[in-house]
């Protein structure tokens, strides 16, 4: 599976973005996706997820401001990024998991878009 994310950028805080993650190569085995973020020098912490059955999780820094959303026929998870504020700056990677009947959980990651969030 590989994963491209798209829609990362500059913009003051209020704003909105809106990123993109397309997946390509066994996407009829990916079961959840989602968003994480990682500024440095911290660990890597989730934004939000999504079911293959449209079931949503977010972290509690984001809820009500973002929204994920996922296009099964495009293979393409969405997140929306509503009220942004300077402490959302952060490199935004797309995230795909597959469960393997011999390994079990894997999960994919996309190469990260940069959100930077000005005050």
């Amino acid at each position: 599976v590989h994963l491209v994310e798209s829609g990362g950028g500059l913009v003051q805080a209020g704003e909105s973005l809106r990123l993109s993650c397309a997946a390509s190569g066994r996407t009829d085995s990916i079961g959840a996706m989602g968003w994480y973020r990682q500024v440095p020098g911290k660990q890597r912490e989730l934004v939000a997820t999504i079911t293959s059955g449209g079931t949503t999780n977010y972290s509690d820094s984001v809820k009500g401001r973002f929204a994920i959303s996922r296009d099964n026929a495009k293979n393409t998870v969405y997140l929306q990024m509503n009220s942004l504020k300077p402490e959302d700056t952060a490199v935004y990677y797309c995230n795909a998991v597959i469960k393997y009947r011999v390994v079990g959980r894997f999960d994919y990651w996309g190469q990260g878009t940069q959100v930077t969030v000005s005050s």
